[in-house]
């Protein structure tokens, strides 16, 4: 299994509230991040102004992303590139020492109270990105960034005419009197009768 390329060791950062370090950093190898008609392609590089700082609970992060999005116009599919500049804010928490948690876990006065909580905690559970020893992972808050903010459908410009619905030829390429008699399935058949008569041929038996 490939490293994720999106893990960031924080053994620089002194675990005392207040102290801060920043960083620049380019991720040049990732997976696709997008939608099938506009996406960061893999090779594309995200670049990422990064700051940590320690806080009681942890380490917050803080990040302005930098990368350029590819893909087609949803009208006349042309190319189109789309630069992306986001930022977020992720707190990491520390992850508990086990024998603390023990300890809190002890039947007592207030482990009853602690059950009935303990639902509502399972369902937070996954709002809350924890440490693992001294990384964090930045993938979940960078695919969030970005992928929340790219357009669906993605236009070469706002005001793109599309492609002609008979001939699919661009609208901006065609004539202005451009036009395609509507067609009829029921006299499909009658087509070629049309032709033939126009050419003198004969009209019936």
């Amino acid at each position: 299994m490939s490293k994720n390329p999106f893990l960031f060791n924080t053994h620089d950062l002194p675990r005392r509230a207040g102290e801060m370090r920043e960083y620049e950093l380019t991720i040049d190898s990732h997976e696709a991040l997008g939608f099938e008609v506009l996406a960061i392609a893999a090779d594309e590089p995200i670049d990422i102004d990064l700051r940590i700082e320690s806080v009681a609970e942890g380490v917050l992060a803080t990040a302005t992303i930098r990368t350029q999005a590819s893909g087609e116009c949803g009208r006349c599919l042309d190319p189109v590139f789309y630069d992306v500049d986001e930022t977020f804010q992720e707190l990491y928490e520390y992850v508990e020492d086990p024998r603390q948690a023990r300890k809190k876990n002890k039947p007592g006065k207030a482990g009853h109270k602690r059950a009935q909580k303990s639902e509502e905690d399972d369902l937070d559970e996954d709002l809350v990105r924890q440490m693992d020893g001294e990384l964090i992972d930045l993938d979940g808050p960078i695919r969030d960034a970005i992928i929340l903010n790219l357009p669906i459908n993605p236009l070469c410009s706002a005001d793109c005419p599309g492609l002609c619905p008979d001939c699919g030829i661009k609208w901006i390429e065609l004539p202005e009197e451009h036009e395609h008699a509507p067609a009829d399935i029921r006299w499909a058949g009658l087509e070629n009768w049309k032709t033939s008569t126009a050419e003198g041929g004969p009209t019936g038996a």
